[in-house]
C-alpha cells in the first residue's frame, strides 16, 4: 500500500499554530533582527530560521492566491489575498531588506562554504543594491492593481448555440472542420474580448507608469533594465535576447511559414485566416484526451507512473490531497499554474480544462512543475527553492516532450496518437516565435514608457508581423490583431517574465533529443538537474540535465533541424 499522506514538518522555531497577522509575525522579525551571531554556525542556524518563517508567510500567501483564483468573484477571498499584500507584506519589506543587511555584514559569511552558498549570496547582495524604500508602498500598490486583471478576464464569457461558455471552452469550436462554425466562434470570442480592450489599456497604462517608477526610483533608467536585475538575470542580458529573438526569426519562422503553407494546401484554402490555424488538417474533430477533469488527472498519473513510479507517486500523493482544481468555470481566474507550497512541500495545480489537447499539454507541463516541487521540498534553506524559471520552465517543458513516449494513455487509436504528437511538435515550434513577440514587445513598452494605447498597437503590430504573426492573413482584422497581446496574462502580471519559456524551450529539446537516444540516462540527468533547485549558476544546472545553456544562432538551427526531423517522421 502506498503512502499518499503528505507528512508535517514539525516547526523547530516559529510556534506550530502560529497566525498570520502583523501582531505575532513582527516579535519572530525582531528577534531574528536582534539575535547576537557569535559563530559561523550561529550564522547557519539564523538563515534555518528566518527560513522557516518564510517558508510559512509563502505558503499562507499561497493559499491566499490559490483561493482567489479559483473563485474570483468571492469578495472574501479577494479581500483575504489583499490583507496579505497590503497589511502584512509591506511591513516585512523593509525589515527583510534589514535581515539582508544582517547577514552581509556577519564576520563569518566568509567562513561559510562558498560554494554551497554562492548563488543565496549573490541574490542577497543584489537585492540590498536595488531596495529602495519608497518602492515599498508602490509594490504594494502593484501587486493589488494587477491582479484586476484575473477579475476582468474571469468573468467573460460567451454564448454559443444558445449555451454560455468560458472562453477556453468556447475556443475549441476554433477547432471544428466546419470552417463557418470556427469562425463565427473566433469572432464571438474577439468580440468578448474586445468588451473589455478599454479598460484593460487603462490597468495596463496605469501599471506601466508605477513600474516605470520603481526604476527610477532604484537608480535605473527604465523598468527593462530594472528587471533584469530583480529577476537575477546573471548569465545573459537585453542584448542577448535581441540576439535570440533574430534567432528565431531565421531558423523558426521559415519552418513555420512552410507549415503554414502545408496547412492552407491541406485545407484547401488559397490564404489562412486567424479561425484556420488550429483545425486539424485531416478533417476529423478536434482530439479528445480525456472526457472530463477526473480522467485528466487519472490519466495523467498513469503516463507519469509508466515514465518512472515515483513521478506518478507524486502526482497520486496530490490527488490524495485535492491539489488540483483543474476544470474550467465561469469566475475562475484564467491560465493555468503550479504553485508550489513551501512549507508543506508540495505544490497545488491549477488550469482551465475544456477537454483539448492543449489541456494535456498544460497538465504534463504543470505536472514538470509539480515534479520539481517534490525534487527541491527537502533543500536546506527555502531560498534555494527559489528557481529562476529558465531552471523552472525547462522542468515542465522537458516532461511535455518526455511524456509524449506514453501518450497511448490517452489515446486509443495510433492515427489519434501520430496526430496528438505532431500537434505538440508544431506547438513546440510555434511557442518560440510568439515568446519573442511578447518578450520584444516588453522591451519597446518598458523603454518607451510615455507612450499611448495607441502606440502601443502599433508597436505590437510590427513585432507580431515580424515573428509571422502566427501566420494567417488578418486583413478586415485590424482590431483584432492590435489587441491580440491582451490575452497574456504575462504582461499585466508577471513583467518580463516570458523570454525564460524560450530558454527553457530549447534546453527541453536538448533533454527530449538524449531522451530519445538514452531513456534512462536522460531522466535521472533531468532529475539531478531538478534536485539542485537553485543551488548552483544557471549554466551548471544545464550542464547536470545533460544539455547547454544556450541560444545563440547555430544551437538554435540544430534543434530545430531535429525537431523537423521528428516531424517528418510522423509524416
Amino acid at each position: 500500500m502506498i503512502d499518499l499522506t503528505i507528512p508535517k514538518k514539525k516547526r523547530l522555531y516559529i510556534p506550530q499554530n502560529l497566525e498570520m497577522k502583523w501582531d505575532k509575525l513582527e516579535p519572530i522579525l525582531k528577534e531574528l533582527l536582534e539575535r547576537p551571531i557569535a559563530h559561523v554556525h550561529d550564522l547557519e542556524q539564523w538563515l534555518k530560521d528566518k527560513s522557516e518563517l518564510e517558508a510559512a508567510l509563502e505558503e499562507d500567501f499561497a493559499w491566499r492566491y490559490i483561493k482567489m483564483s479559483c473563485d474570483t468573484a468571492n469578495e472574501e477571498l479577494v479581500k483575504d489575498f489583499q490583507y496579505f499584500a497590503t497589511e502584512i507584506e509591506p511591513k516585512i519589506s523593509p525589515i527583510a531588506n534589514q535581515l539582508n543587511q544582517k547577514f552581509n555584514d556577519s564576520p563569518y559569511i566568509d567562513e561559510l562554504d562558498q560554494e554551497k552558498y554562492f548563488v543565496f549570496i549573490r541574490a542577497i547582495r543584489k537585492a540590498i543594491e536595488i531596495y529602495r524604500e519608497e518602492n515599498v508602498e508602490l509594490l504594494t500598490k502593484l501587486q493589488v492593481t494587477q491582479q484586476k486583471y484575473q477579475s476582468i478576464t474571469g468573468a467573460m464569457s460567451v454564448s454559443i448555440n444558445g449555451q454560455e461558455y468560458t472562453l477556453e471552452q468556447a475556443s475549441n469550436f476554433i477547432k471544428d472542420p466546419n470552417r463557418e462554425i470556427r469562425q463565427q466562434a473566433w469572432e464571438t470570442i474577439q468580440q468578448r474580448r474586445l468588451l473589455d480592450k478599454d479598460e484593460l489599456n487603462t490597468l495596463f497604462d496605469d501599471l506601466i507608469a508605477m513600474r516605470h517608477q520603481v526604476a527610477l526610483n532604484a537608480g535605473f533608467e527604465n523598468y527593462r533594465d530594472y528587471m533584469f536585475q530583480a529577476l537575477g538575470r546573471f548569465d545573459y542580458t537585453p542584448k542577448d535576447c535581441y540576439h535570440f529573438a533574430e534567432a528565431i526569426e531565421k531558423q523558426i519562422v521559415p519552418i513555420l511559414k512552410a507549415q503554414a503553407e502545408k496547412r492552407a494546401t491541406a485545407l484547401g484554402l488559397e490564404t489562412l485566416k486567424p479561425w484556420d490555424m488550429e483545425v486539424s488538417t485531416t478533417g476529423k474533430p478536434a482530439l479528445k484526451p480525456f472526457r472530463d477533469g477526473k480522467e485528466l488527472i487519472d490519466k495523467s498519473i498513469d503516463c507519469f507512473n509508466a515514465i518512472n513510479p515515483k513521478l506518478g507517486q507524486m502526482l497520486s500523493v496530490m490527488k490524495a490531497n485535492d491539489l488540483f482544481d483543474v476544470e474550467s468555470r465561469k469566475g475562475k481566474a484564467p491560465g493555468g499554474y503550479n504553485y508550489p507550497l513551501a512549507e508543506t512541500g508540495a505544490p497545488f495545480i491549477f488550469m482551465n480544462s475544456a477537454n483539448s489537447l492543449r489541456d494535456l499539454t498544460t497538465m504534463v507541463h504543470e505536472g514538470g512543475h509539480a515534479v520539481h516541487t517534490f525534487l527541491t521540498a527537502q533543500l536546506e534553506l527555502n531560498d534555494f527553492k527559489h528557481c529562476p524559471s529558465e531552471v523552472a520552465e525547462l522542468a515542465s517543458m522537458s516532461m511535455e516532450l518526455i511524456s509524449m513516449d506514453n501518450w497511448q494513455i490517452y489515446f486509443d487509436k495510433e492515427e489519434d496518437l501520430i496526430r496528438a504528437k505532431r500537434e505538440q511538435l508544431l506547438d513546440v515550434l510555434k511557442t518560440l516565435p510568439w515568446v519573442a513577440v511578447i518578450d520584444q514587445f516588453q522591451h519597446w513598452i518598458y523603454t518607451n514608457p510615455l507612450h499611448t494605447s495607441t502606440d502601443r498597437e502599433e508597436a505590437f503590430k510590427q513585432i507580431y508581423s515580424r515573428f509571422g504573426a502566427a501566420f494567417a492573413d488578418w486583413s478586415g482584422l485590424e482590431t483584432e490583431f492590435g489587441n491580440a497581446w491582451q490575452k497574456q496574462l504575462h504582461l499585466f502580471e508577471v513583467p518580463f517574465y516570458y523570454i525564460e519559456y524560450a530558454i527553457a524551450q530549447l534546453g527541453a529539446i536538448a533533454i527530449w533529443k538524449n531522451y530519445k537516444e538514452n531513456p534512462e540516462k536522460a531522466m535521472q540527468q533531468y532529475l539531478s538537474a531538478l534536485s539542485l533547485g537553485y543551488s548552483k549558476p544557471i549554466n551548471e544546472i544545464y550542464e547536470t540535465a545533460g544539455i547547454k545553456f544556450d541560444f545563440s544562432l547555430s544551437y538554435v538551427e540544430e534543434l530545430a533541424s531535429f525537431v523537423a526531423d521528428e516531424l517528418q517522421k510522423l509524416g
